[in-house]
């Protein structure tokens, strides 16, 4: 029988199947006999209802999201702004988010989550009206910076990420978060990918609107996803409970101090991945447009495919994660990571740089949830939303300042040095990330085996 990990309740929630701990009138274990997408729409089906309408905001968020990761940067160039506004206004929305993220993730523990992520998904649309409206620099760069557009957040509610990841992990017990949080991934890729197709529109409009105004629609496929979002997870429960002014409970001194090196360790860490994402993530398709000088009608495509192949490659992880754990699955796809990078500045023709690109991706960012699950799994309940505030401010930060550091160097013709400087940065994360964790995920995996 399972036994809650780091102070989770017990309680009929937390028992029976390995995902939701809801019981299946003695079915468990067909599921070998069944094909896999069988397997998988059961899979899909033993999650709580909260679970699935969490997943599917991920998937309309990110749809948006795919758009302007590919197209925000273009159309501000094609609005007349220099590389290095474009890097500010970015680096802008990183820092304001980074801002917002602790005091998030600190409030909605002893708060509710569910308030949190309704009030993004109406900020995102109210700034995605204004961005439809106006060309104007000062509001754009308001809308840009407030509401996170153009950082390719993978369907994450930007700033609010820490709440919405505290509420995904209220009915998924440990053993399986590495599979859930994975799939959780997959599903914001596979929405980035249709995103990114949409990214071409401006191509058909152009000789309509001109071009820069051919752009200006795509702010309508965040509006439509958040304004979907808000209605549906205005219906979804939250076990969760305020704990108003209400002290935490006492915990035991050794289980508080394991929890303080873990999240000390990983701010540490996180500080060279941020910056590496920083430099290569944001500005990805203006590298493409100055070093291949190809638009949005080939760029979109590429990013599509790499979403796409990285929504696959999430869900590999997800399962190699219970082979060999959350921690080696980190390290190798790193690793394979770092090596692609260094490669990607040499391709001399856009063909083999785009291959590279999604390659290079599937294997960076196909362990984000085995990344999530184990900061997630690292805590007790009551700190999940700190837990994840910590993982993503360390991130935001030294990330939001790679955006301006990219633009300069790729406006001044320096277009392989991010990339170098990126590799090296990521070289040493994933060096480090194994030694500093896997003791961590050594003593999870002892406690669950010991029934603690």
């Amino acid at each position: 029988m399972y036994r809650p990990f780091a102070g989770e309740p017990e309680g009929p929630s937390r028992r029976g199947s390995a995902v939701t701990g809801r019981v299946h009138n003695g079915e468990e274990g067909r599921g070998t006999a069944l094909s896999p997408p069988a397997r998988a729409l059961a899979f899909w089906r033993d999650l709580a209802p909260a679970t699935r309408r969490l997943l599917s905001a991920r998937f309309w968020r990110s749809i948006g999201q795919g758009a302007l990761v590919v197209d925000l940067a273009l159309y501000l160039h094609a609005l007349g702004w220099h590389g290095v506004s474009i890097g500010l206004v970015l680096s802008g929305g990183g820092l304001v988010g980074a801002a917002l993220n602790i005091t998030i993730g600190v409030t909605s523990d002893r708060l509710r989550r569910k308030p949190f992520l309704l009030v993004y998904e109406a900020m995102c649309c109210g700034c995605a009206l204004i961005a439809m409206g106006t060309t104007s620099a000062f509001w754009l760069s308001a809308v840009i910076i407030l509401a996170g557009f153009g950082k390719g957040a993978n369907g994450s509610a930007g700033p609010f990420m820490p709440a919405e990841q505290a509420w995904l992990a209220e009915a998924i017990v440990p053993q399986r978060r590495g599979m859930v949080y994975s799939l959780n991934t997959a599903i914001g890729f596979v929405g980035m990918a249709i995103g990114a197709l949409c990214a071409g529109i401006p191509a058909f409009l152009v000789a309509s609107l001109g071009r820069s105004g051919s752009f200006r629609p795509l702010f309508g496929l965040v509006l439509l996803g958040n304004a979907i979002n808000f209605v549906l997870l205005l219906g979804t429960p939250e076990l969760h409970q305020s704990r108003g002014q209400e002290r935490p409970k006492p915990q035991p001194r050794k289980q508080q101090r394991r929890e303080n090196s873990f999240l000390w360790r990983l701010v540490g860490l996180n500080a060279f991945n941020g910056m590496a994402v920083g430099l290569t993530g944001p500005l990805m398709a203006y590298w493409f447009s100055k070093r291949f000088g190809v638009g949005p009608a080939e760029i979109g495509p590429v990013l599509a495919g790499a979403f796409a192949i990285t929504a696959v490659a999430a869900l590999a992880a997800g399962k190699l994660t219970e082979r060999i754990g959350l921690v080696r699955t980190v390290v190798w796809g790193r690793t394979g990571g770092v090596l692609l990078l260094l490669l990607l500045p040499l391709m001399p023709f856009y063909v083999l740089a785009s291959l590279l690109y999604m390659l290079r991706s599937a294997l960076n960012r196909g362990t984000v949830g085995a990344r999530q699950a184990l900061v997630i799994s690292s805590v007790r309940d009551e700190r999940r939303g700190m837990a994840s505030s910590l993982n993503a401010l360390s991130m935001q930060v030294p990330q939001a300042v790679g955006p301006a550091i990219a633009g300069a160097l790729i406006g001044a013709g320096w277009l392989a040095t991010p990339f170098y400087l990126a590799a090296l940065l990521q070289g040493t994360y994933a060096l480090l990330y194994g030694r500093a964790f896997a003791p961590y995920e050594r003593a999870m995996t002892a406690e669950l085996g010991n029934g603690k």
